[in-house]
């Protein structure tokens, strides 16, 4: 039987996400580009686990890249941090259709959005895609809640737009890299799930593997 996919190769591996048998170099070349693969596929695990050995570089043209992070601001930061990491868990776990790219398209959006703030300039140039634009309007209205709480607070610090924007610009370099850059790749999406382990709102998809 030859692959369904490339129609020349013999069949070798079972696909749970096309419920068929394809070929080794399909399922390479393939995996997470035109096969949305489920999270607890064997194949997509091992690939995963070597693509952790061998961290990919970044384009020198890779938007925000240029920019110089504070060393103490994630620190000084981390419980906003920590929220605005899992509001974003918590959307995707929402909307299975989520991919890196999308998550990616978001902050990128708000970093420039509160990059155009700190200079007192009120502009905000949404993603065109509707998933990542309707993240993007989410944390929009998470961080002005957020700012409506502090002013509420006597004494409490108010929130600057340049510490958020570097918030936005960590995020974004943290994703980047735990992306592997492949369109339908989640891996983002998993590792900031992985860090609230015991949210009840994060709950994993059920597996979509079938068993042959």
């Amino acid at each position: 039987m030859s692959c369904p996919i490339c129609e020349k190769r013999k069949v070798e591996r079972f696909c749970p996400a096309k419920g068929e048998k394809i070929c080794a170099v399909c399922c390479g070349t393939e995996r997470e580009v035109t096969i949305d693969c489920p999270s607890d596929c064997s194949y997509l695990i091992s690939a995963h686990r070597y693509e952790d050995g061998h961290q990919r570089s970044l384009p020198a043209d890779t938007p925000l890249l240029d920019e110089k992070i504070p060393q103490d601001i994630v620190y000084t930061q981390q419980q906003l941090m920590a929220a605005l990491a899992f509001s974003i868990a918590k959307f995707c776990a929402t909307q299975p259709a989520a991919v890196d790219t999308d998550v990616l398209a978001a902050i990128h959006a708000l970093a420039q959005t509160y990059k155009t703030l700190s200079s007192g300039i009120i502009y905000e140039k949404p993603p065109d895609a509707p998933l990542p634009r309707e993240l993007y309007a989410a944390l929009i209205a998470f961080m002005t809640e957020i700012k409506k709480q502090q002013a509420e607070r006597a004494g409490a610090a108010a929130l600057k737009d340049m510490d958020l924007f570097y918030l936005w610009v960590f995020l974004y370099r943290m994703g980047l890299l735990r992306t592997n850059g492949r369109p339908r790749s989640r891996r983002f999406i998993e590792f900031l799930r992985s860090q609230f382990p015991q949210a009840p709102e994060l709950k994993r998809e059920e597996s979509r593997i079938i068993v042959p």
